[in-house]
């Protein structure tokens, strides 16, 4: 980043004929540049420990843009989420995202239902299989493309029993110990 501010503060192709402060060139580059560089993803760790996911699906989202900036800062969390079918369309549910901090009255609701965005065949499968018993979409992760589009994937999941649950806590355990053992034979 440094590199980058003191190259365009003394490019007189970029900045006229005088050499630019840094300070001038560094604020202007935070908010265009690398502004939307940002790589988000916000993960759902506690989904693979509640659930066995079945399939992945991405879908996309529709967003206000004070939902769009929030997210590009970061601040959402998918912990609570889930899906539902309503009038032949997919939406989610308690995902939290933030209020914009410079949002005007025209702030969005955090909690509010958003619509997904799918195929209608992979629409079709998923509402067959939700009507099955012990079926859910759950959010998995949240993130960006690289084309500037917020994605949202989510997985048709099976809940879990409390003893797979145990065997889930066992198998984490025993990967540390394994992982730890392999670490102390390097040295």
């Amino acid at each position: 980043m440094e590199q980058l501010v003191a190259r365009w503060a003394h490019n007189p192709k970029v900045t006229g004929s005088s050499p630019v402060p840094a300070t001038t060139v560094k604020s202007v580059l935070e908010r265009t540049f690398l502004y939307y560089m940002i790589k988000v993803e916000v993960k759902n760790k506690e989904v693979e420990f509640q659930y066995f996911l079945l399939q992945k699906y991405e879908a996309g989202i529709v967003l206000t843009g004070t939902e769009i900036k929030s997210i590009k800062l970061g601040k959402c969390n998918l912990k609570d989420g889930y899906c539902i079918f309503k009038d032949n369309a997919l939406w989610i549910k308690n995902i939290h995202i933030s209020e914009y901090d410079k949002g005007t009255y025209l702030n969005h609701i955090p909690t509010r239902e958003r619509k997904l965005l799918l195929h209608a065949k992979e629409l079709n499968k998923l509402q067959s299989k939700v009507k099955e018993r012990g079926y859910t979409i759950v959010p998995v992760r949240m993130y960006i493309n690289e084309r500037g589009f917020v994605k949202i994937e989510i997985a048709l999941a099976k809940g879990k029993k409390s003893f797979d649950k145990r065997n889930a806590i066992k198998a984490k355990e025993n990967k540390k110990d394994i992982d730890r053992i392999m670490k102390l034979n390097k040295k």
